[in-house]
């Protein structure tokens, strides 16, 4: 709810700065008006918050996006669009889009309220994590590995009549989330050292979108905005004229360092790579009820140091 009211508030902001200066339209589909319905749940103070924020955001990406406010012609239509769910599932984060089809240009932005984890993918019998993930597949020891665990929970939630909770099991960490992590650990190192120099690289991508884009981290009194700038496409000049901060290309990793357990954990592993990327995956039930599937909590623990970030104090 609260994603979407900022989803809807950013672009709001947008049409309201730059339909004075440049020919600006507002793509109204389904995620837009949903977006919208959310805002409007919201009481007017709240509202003003929203829009508060991201309008100090909006004018920050004003400065090192000439291309949002100058277009070639009058036939240049800036177009403003809010995302389907569904293309976060291709490894596509991008949550509003700011797009220039005469100029083939486009940026993205990915909205989060308070929010910073990059993913939510699932384990199971049949998910062949190697290749929705990363292009390449699991192997039969992987799953020969993670069965039994699984089909045993099937087995309870078929006897129960999907009522029997996790808590009966007792130690489930130790019976259940270990060995699949270890299964998981042990194949992710197997996929990196079969396929040098990509599995890394496919798997940073994987996580946090196969597109460049800016993520916007709404927070009560301030606003971070970060710039994943992998494929050089963000803070392009237009013609002669030059955004005014310039920001770096982010170095994808080209190998695994280490995947280990976090410090006295027994459900997070920490996947340390090349180019300074720490990714944590927190395993978890989610459902109070026994299902044959494990839910991860993907979230990026550190980037390059070539990660642009700045936080913008909202008064």
């Amino acid at each position: 709810m609260n994603g979407k009211a900022f989803e809807y508030a950013l672009l709001n902001q947008f049409f309201e700065r730059l339909e004075k200066i440049t020919q600006t339209s507002i793509v109204d589909n389904a995620p837009f008006q949903t977006a919208l319905k959310c805002f409007e749940t919201f009481d007017e103070k709240e509202q003003g918050q929203y829009k508060l924020v991201a309008s100090f955001a909006v004018n920050f990406l004003l400065d090192i996006e000439p291309r949002l406010s100058n277009g070639i012609s009058e036939n240049d239509i800036l177009q403003l669009e809010i995302v389907s769910d569904k293309e976060g599932q291709i490894g596509d984060v991008r949550d509003v889009l700011a797009i220039r089809s005469l100029q083939k240009w486009e940026i993205g932005i990915s909205a989060k309220n308070n929010h910073r984890a990059v993913k939510h993918s699932r384990l199971s019998n049949d998910i062949n994590f190697g290749q929705k993930w990363l292009g390449f597949t699991s192997s039969s020891g992987y799953f020969e590995e993670i069965k039994p665990i699984f089909d045993n929970l099937a087995e309870l939630r078929t006897l129960s009549k999907a009522t029997q909770k996790w808590s009966t099991l007792g130690d489930y960490h130790t019976s259940v989330y270990v060995p699949v992590l270890d299964a998981f650990k042990k194949e992710l190192i197997r996929l990196d050292n079969e396929n040098p120099g990509i599995v890394a690289e496919k798997l940073v991508e994987y996580l946090i979108g196969n597109q460049d884009f800016y993520k916007i981290i709404k927070g009560k009194s301030k606003v971070e905005i970060q710039a994943y700038n992998l494929h050089g496409t963000l803070n392009l000049p237009f013609e002669n004229v030059k955004p005014k901060f310039k920001i770096q290309r982010l170095k994808l990793p080209n190998r695994l360092i280490e995947v280990v357990y976090q410090d006295n954990s027994k459900t997070t592993l920490l996947v340390t790579l090349t180019e300074g990327w720490q990714i944590s995956f927190r395993i978890h039930n989610a459902s109070s009820r026994i299902e044959p599937s494990l839910k991860f909590d993907i979230n990026l623990v550190s980037a390059p140091h070539s990660l642009f970030v700045n936080k913008l104090f909202v008064g």
